[in-house]
């Protein structure tokens, strides 16, 4: 990957982990840069970028201490979100990640010309949270 856009990847998944940017102000440079979608994979601690091209780049990620639950519970998935994308007092993506993982959720998907995320558990159950209008 070109080293311009790998630098654009990995400035957006530490301003997720620093709390410097916001998911919108996020997803708006990394499609400006021509991403098309990016996965997080939390029992791996990855994250990967990709382009409409084929090209791709995969990034660590922050290693949280929470394990993934075993079973999926979607209602607190939910509220994660709902948390998130309210910016909550005491809100970070550190939290969210916490959260979702302790509410089983092992990976999420982000597409941005389908506007949504997926979350997805260990049993492949998932919830679909589509962009907000």
């Amino acid at each position: 990957m070109d080293t311009r856009l790998a630098a654009v990847a990995e400035h957006c998944l530490r301003a997720a982990e620093d709390g410097t940017m916001t998911f919108p102000q996020i997803v708006g440079a990394l499609i400006e840069a021509g991403f098309e979608s990016y996965a997080v994979d939390f029992r791996r601690a990855t994250a990967i970028y990709y382009r409409a091209d084929g090209d791709s780049i995969e990034l660590a990620t922050y290693r949280h201490e929470v394990p993934v639950a075993a079973a999926f519970d979607a209602p607190a998935v939910q509220a994660a979100i709902r948390d998130a994308q309210q910016l909550a007092p005491g809100y970070s993506y550190a939290g969210f990640c916490s959260r979702v993982m302790a509410a089983g959720c092992a990976c999420y998907v982000v597409s941005f010309s389908g506007r949504r995320a997926v979350y997805l558990g260990r049993t492949a159950e998932f919830h679909v949270e589509q962009f907000p209008t």
